[in-house]
């Protein structure tokens, strides 16, 4: 019988690492959906910058023809180019400024007059000009965007007497084809948001003024995210939401491999506990067969109080595996007596000091004022005892125990304290869990299952009650458990 559970416990070996190579699968998947939300992500975004330089395209394309069409009206309708005022004062000014050049012989002298002409057109034409105004008005009756920046480009200045005196040309208006002039501006006074409205040349008496009129649409990125609002947001929805089930997803998986872990550590530790008294088992059967053995009663007595002792630790291991097993199948069942609990503490202390904790120095402090509960003296007994004997063999030094008993509200607090090595945040997290051990890897340096702590919990919540826990390391611990009481 016990090679055969040998031989089960080695099946049970297999499995898990079989569970093993399906975690690295896992980890496999977890890396592709990470990389296909990565990639998901980037379609998204080369979509929306992608529907953004087309609305940018429409926005500027509609805009351009808008604005031509303002200008054709403004000149068919009140018969001005929006720059009369201007042609006035440049001609005045540019009849005075002939004859200064005239009379300028210094090369130098000349070229800083000719700064100073250009200066002034450019003056005069951003300042003197109608064309922004007219340009607001004719959008405003119609319902459109006025709110518009204006800028004025002048491409060339010429001066007109008996002979033409070149005072201003821009760089790149020789190869601007005369075509092209009114239609576009040059590649370089490109801005994405400014529209050319009109390119004309403003000619009086003595000068001659090539001009490009632009206008810049303030609110134009305000305007295109507007439209786009709805395919922004449901691009936006789209992606928090597969955010979102990735990290339940992860958070899943995490999960599975937490447990999966625990569950191995646990078979591994459990292989260990097994088949320590089945081993004794066995080398106490073999050594009964040695005639030497046979005929000294001593030792014949001696070998099976090993063998009886080593039966009685496996069974109890058996037995609590297959009640927690129990436990996960069918709902927690009580024999529920009503009784006082301070009869119980003493007769479960008392009954522990004599036993495995003879070793121990036990305080106890009751204050219960005669409180009764109703209790399953046996699972009572069990979580009491599992508390004491973790404070036993968690403990680097003489253990140091000390147990506080008190009512509180409609409750009873029973506090076990002790001197042991203390449990660390992180692990104070999982303590009541299945399996969990605050040692990590198989090897332990105190022996168990990791079913104690998860034991006391699950009988104490059974009571209708609670167990918590706070530790320091190297200070010790203290596990409090509520049970209520009898109304």
């Amino acid at each position: 019988m016990f090679y055969h559970s040998l031989a089960g416990i080695n099946k049970l070996n297999n499995f898990e690492t079989g569970k093993i190579m399906i975690m690295k699968n896992k980890n496999t998947v977890l890396f592709l959906g990470v990389a296909s939300i990565i990639v998901l992500i980037s379609v998204q975004v080369f979509i929306i910058v992608g529907v953004w330089k087309q609305k940018n395209e429409m926005f500027s394309i509609t805009h351009t023809i808008r604005s031509m069409e303002a200008y054709g009206s403004i000149r068919r309708g009140l018969m001005t180019t929006g720059f009369d005022t201007v042609g006035i004062l440049l001609d005045q000014y540019s009849w005075k400024a002939v004859n200064e050049l005239h009379n300028l012989k210094d090369p130098s002298q000349a070229e800083a007059k000719k700064k100073d002409i250009f200066d002034y057109f450019s003056v005069v034409v951003n300042k003197e000009q109608d064309l922004s105004g007219l340009l607001a008005q004719y959008f405003g009756d119609r319902g459109m965007d006025k709110n518009f920046r204006y800028n004025i480009n002048i491409n060339k200045v010429e001066l007109i007497e008996n002979d033409t005196i070149l005072v201003y040309e821009k760089d790149g208006f020789k190869s601007r084809l005369p075509g092209d002039r009114g239609r576009k501006p040059f590649q370089f006074e490109e801005t994405g948001s400014s529209i050319l409205v009109t390119n004309q040349t403003l000619e009086g008496n003595n000068y001659r003024c090539n001009i490009d009129f632009y206008i810049d649409f303030s609110d134009k990125h305000k305007l295109i995210l507007k439209e786009m609002s709805g395919s922004l947001g449901l691009s936006n929805f789209s992606i928090i939401l597969v955010g979102i089930m990735f990290m339940i997803t992860f958070r899943n998986l995490t999960e599975e491999r937490r447990l999966s872990n625990l569950k191995t550590d646990f078979i591994n530790n459990m292989t260990h506990e097994l088949k320590t008294p089945l081993s004794t088992i066995t080398v106490a059967g073999k050594t009964l067969e040695m005639p030497q053995i046979r005929a000294d009663d001593a030792k014949i007595l001696e070998t099976a109080k090993l063998i009886g002792k080593q039966s009685v630790h496996l069974n109890q291991l058996i037995n609590m595996i297959l009640e927690i097993s129990m436990w996960e199948r069918t709902q927690f069942q009580l024999d529920k007596k009503t009784v006082e609990i301070e009869e119980v503490m003493n007769d479960v202390v008392d009954s522990f000091k004599s036993g495995g904790g003879s070793n121990a120095e036990i305080s106890h402090k009751y204050h219960f004022s005669g409180a009764k509960v109703d209790l399953d003296v046996v699972y009572f007994t069990t979580l009491l005892n599992n508390l004491l004997s973790n404070a036993v063999k968690y403990s680097d030094r003489k253990p140091e125990i000390d147990i506080e008993g008190f009512t509180q509200e409609n409750n009873i607090c029973i506090k076990v304290s002790d001197n042991g090595i203390g449990i660390n945040k992180i692990d104070q997290k999982h303590v009541f869990d299945k399996f969990y051990r605050a040692s990590t890897g198989n090897i332990h340096k105190f022996k168990g299952l990791g079913l104690g702590l998860y034991y006391v919990k699950k009988i104490a919540e059974a009571h209708g009650g609670d167990v918590t826990v706070s530790s320091r390391i190297g200070k010790g611990s203290t596990f409090t458990v509520t049970i209520p009481t009898i109304s």
